[in-house]
């Protein structure tokens, strides 16, 4: 009992990480399955035929290709927009400031279908095509309040000393901002970025309403449910899993060797 109670946060904290991590688990088993027929439920034996021919699904990796092309412009957009926003409602002092700070939690708040629903009605009426762009459109618009609350975090923490230090050794605004306060916001522009990126890639309910026929990778995995579940989505599932839990320990491993340089 003492035991316990000494380490009962460490032990709750792991099987909370074990809860979250063995969906990812399973993803990963059955990638190297091969099952008997279409499912890819049970296991049936070992087998690396998918990871030697991950694009051996029609129009899989096309829809691969293009649900990272989203990301990746939805993440620049949101990341450029939400930069700015989260400087202008931490520095500056305007009228209606507190109705734009309140009115920024609505998309992190409002269900994902009552959105989808509001930007399908706004794109038809305004006669737009539903495709790529607005798929685009809406992506940023989902993705936009969470870079603002990851950089107005780190935006509220920094010290303006810093800045006025700068500035009072002749540092301009643009030399100030690139070499003082750029790299001070970094971390929460960076989180933004991640956060970003893996919410649009990862949507489905919003991307499904303003699609057309534009097929992403979860409305082409939503697909593939209905009449089998391939192995080579799970290849594709374990491969972003890898890739982030790579991106996310190089990012601790330079955090940390940053901060023994300063240290040293």
């Amino acid at each position: 009992m003492r035991w316990i109670r000494r380490n009962l946060v460490v032990v709750a904290g792991l099987l909370t990480l074990a809860y979250m991590i063995l969906p990812n688990i399973v993803v990963m088993v059955f990638s190297f399955n091969k099952p008997n027929g279409r499912f890819n439920y049970a296991w049936q034996r070992f087998s690396l035929d998918a990871w030697k021919d991950p694009c051996g699904v029609a129009d899989m990796c096309e829809s691969l290709s293009l649900s990272l092309q989203l990301a990746t412009w939805a993440t620049l957009g949101a990341v450029a927009l939400g930069t700015m926003i989260a400087f202008a409602l931490v520095r500056y002092r305007f009228r209606a400031r507190g109705a734009i700070n309140s009115l920024i939690f609505l998309p992190m708040a409002m269900p994902e279908v009552v959105m989808a629903a509001s930007l399908l009605t706004l794109f038809l009426n305004m006669g737009i095509e539903l495709g790529f762009w607005t798929v685009l459109i809406a992506h940023i618009m989902f993705c936009l309040s969470f870079v603002v609350t990851a950089v107005k975090a780190r935006v509220m923490s920094m010290d303006p000393r810093l800045e006025e230090a700068a500035r009072d050794l002749y540092a301009g605004p643009v030399q100030t901002f690139v070499r003082v306060t750029l790299p001070i916001a970094a971390p929460g522009i960076a989180a933004g970025a991640l956060l970003a990126f893996a919410l649009s890639f990862d949507d489905f309910i919003i991307t499904n309403f303003n699609a057309g026929s534009t097929v992403t990778f979860p409305m082409f995995v939503w697909g593939s449910a209905q009449r089998g579940t391939p192995v080579q989505i799970n290849v594709i599932g374990t491969a972003m899993f890898i890739i982030a839990v790579l991106v996310v320990v190089a990012g601790q491993i330079i955090t940390n060797r940053r901060k023994k340089s300063a240290t040293s």
